[in-house]
């Protein structure tokens, strides 16, 4: 499984920015997806996860509200759309890949044993 993140930039607080990444195949039924930021001297945190089934999905309590993550089976493509960027959100976002039931969504980085290189996000306020 290849994982690769796109999308990220600099933007304006309060900007919109939707993060992409592309999957080598047709995984999303066999792992549940999920978004990890990660700035410098801090672990990474959990963002955004989505289950297997696509049914189930979490946020952490600092972007509920404001990001949505999605998965197009299609293109084999996990997004995150991210609302009223904040400068707290900048930082590499990372996507990766968990082989969990299929409507659990794990938010502990240990359960994804896939992962994408990282998008760099920039907010400037």
């Amino acid at each position: 499984v290849q994982l690769q993140a796109s999308g990220g930039g600099l933007v304006q607080a309060g900007d919109f920015l939707r993060l992409s990444c592309a999957a080598s195949g047709r995984i999303f039924s066999a792992f549940a997806m999920g978004w990890f930021r990660q700035t410098p001297g801090k672990e990474r945190e959990f963002v955004a996860g989505i289950s297997r089934s696509g049914g189930s999905t979490a946020y952490a309590d600092a972007v509920k509200g404001r990001f949505t993550i999605s998965s197009d089976n299609a293109k084999n493509t996990l997004y995150l759309q991210m609302y009223s960027l904040k400068p707290g959100d900048a930082a590499v976002y990372y996507c990766a890949a968990a082989p969990v039931q299929v409507n659990y969504v794990p938010r502990n980085g240990f359960e994804y044993v896939h992962w994408g290189q990282g998008t760099q996000v920039t907010v400037s306020s």
